[in-house]
């Protein structure tokens, strides 16, 4: 008598294979996928980046200056005597920005639209901490924030 076989299921060969890689697979991307500081930080740098466009555009929607002062561990908007916003790096990633010390950006000097930035050229802020790191440029004059590649 000769069993024939009809196709229709795995061997137990082949089930043992794809465990195997199903198995090498989960310890390589794994720790990757589950690394929640990479997006934490991602995060702080778009919301850091969209607060700052709004600040931006408060300040010369309401015809005062706004000023965003930058360290190490957050990014505080105010204006003047009121803080108006502060964004602030992640708890467990803190400090996140690079760059030490306070630094500053003026938004609508002296009512005439224009940016000022304390280093008088245009300034660099890089989120980092670990293993990630993303650069975003402020220009001098517009105030325009953007990442750089």
């Amino acid at each position: 008598m000769n069993p024939t076989r009809d196709g229709r299921g795995f061997t137990l060969i082949e089930l043992i294979l794809v465990l195997l890689l199903t198995a090498a697979l989960a310890v390589t991307a794994l720790p990757k996928i589950v690394d929640l500081g990479l997006w934490r930080l991602r995060a702080f740098g778009d919301d850091m980046q969209a607060q700052h466009q709004a600040m931006l555009r408060l300040a010369l929607q309401q015809r005062r200056p706004i000023v965003a002062t930058i360290t190490g561990a957050n990014v505080t908007y105010t204006d003047g005597a009121t803080v108006l916003q502060t964004i602030n790096c992640p708890a467990t990633e803190s400090p996140c920005i690079a760059e030490g010390g306070s630094r500053t950006v003026t938004f609508n000097v002296g009512n005439s639209g224009s940016t000022s930035t304390s280093s008088g050229a245009a300034m660099t802020v890089t989120v980092a901490s670990g293993g990630y790191s993303q650069a975003y440029q402020i220009e001098h004059e517009t105030g325009l924030i953007y990442a750089l590649p």
